[in-house]
């Protein structure tokens, strides 16, 4: 496909309040401002959400700030990949008021509060930093945004009142603490990621996407950044398909195959396409289910390791054991 490349900031949305055609496109930076995703029109279809992933040598770790119109809904999630212990905690609020989330990316904090949850995110020199606790586990991390680095911006448009503006960060050095009962641990520099899905848009109701990302370091010792998707872009004439090495980024204009068994998740994963080629092995299915009519969700994130290969167009590029996820997902929201 040949995509539009964005270099100049531009407003997602029109005076019309619809989507605007001048934010057709992609970008390697989030240049797109969001401020019209207000919740003033089409009340019930504004999707706003911050979700972070964290890899380490021995944890996964993730946060979700969101606000959907109707409900606010936020999780803080800790796995233990040595004894596969779980520990986690969502809250979901009507309405968007234990939701703070800036306009635009980087444009202020954002938090979470419940009576058992606490979220904060908020940008700091280099970096941004992510503060969660909920009971038995807490973390503090940055985020280390290095000189140069880039990341995929992407508007995905279904139609002018339906749209949604994408910015997914991987391979962020990360370098933290980790606190579970009382005994703390280190998110050690130079062996941990963050990896940042940013949304702002207007949804249909009914829609599925597959997610994949992952970061680690090639065997010279480049840092490597992988991010895929499918299903939700078809037919929009957009994707959200890159490879990050060290800080610049890699556009992948092609529509990608993935092929996988929903009756075994567990199973290896293959995503192929537009000089990608990659399986995709899991070693943990997070699943959560809620099917309450109108409203349902099924989310099965597969986290696991990356080997394959990517042609850059100048090279050849070889990745084996890049730790990360893969996700399968059916919302009715």
């Amino acid at each position: 496909m040949i995509e539009r490349e964005l270099t100049q900031s531009v407003p997602l949305v029109g005076a019309d309040g619809g989507l605007n055609p001048a934010a057709r496109g992609w970008a390697r930076q989030p240049v797109v401002d969001t401020s019209g995703i207000d919740g003033r029109r089409s009340w019930g279809r504004n999707k706003r959400w911050e979700y972070w992933g964290i890899t380490t040598p021995t944890h996964l770790l993730a946060l979700t700030v969101s606000s959907l119109d109707f409900a606010a809904v936020h999780e803080v999630w800790v796995f233990d990949r040595g004894t596969g212990e779980s520990i986690g905690r969502g809250a979901t609020g009507l309405g968007g008021r234990s939701a703070t989330l800036p306009a635009n990316l980087e444009g202020g904090p954002a938090r979470a509060r419940s009576r058992s949850l606490s979220i904060e995110i908020e940008e700091v020199p280099g970096g941004t930093r992510l503060r969660a606790a909920i009971p038995d586990a807490s973390f503090d991390v940055i985020a280390e945004r290095p000189p140069g680095h880039e990341r995929l911006a992407v508007v995905v448009p279904w139609s002018e009142k339906r749209f949604q503006y994408t910015v997914k960060d991987v391979a962020r050095p990360a370098s933290g603490t980790l606190t579970v009962r009382g005994a703390e641990s280190p998110v050690p520099a130079g062996e941990s990621w963050a990896v940042l899905d940013h949304g702002r848009g207007r949804w249909p109701h009914d829609v599925r996407w597959n997610w994949g990302a992952g970061s680690g370091r090639l065997a010279d010792g480049r840092v490597i950044g992988i991010q895929v998707g499918g299903q939700w872009t078809d037919g929009t004439g957009a994707t959200e398909n890159s490879v990050l090495l060290d800080t610049r980024l890699h556009k992948i204009g092609e529509q990608l195959a993935w092929d996988y068994d929903p009756s075994d998740y567990l199973r290896p994963w293959r995503v192929s396409g537009g000089g990608f080629q990659a399986v995709f092995v899991p070693f943990h299915d997070k699943r959560s289910r809620t099917n309450l009519g109108l409203l349902a969700s099924r989310t099965d994130q597969c986290f696991g390791h990356w080997s394959g290969s990517v042609d850059t167009g100048d090279e050849v590029v070889r990745f084996d054991d890049v730790l990360g996820w893969a996700e399968d997902v059916h919302n009715r929201w």
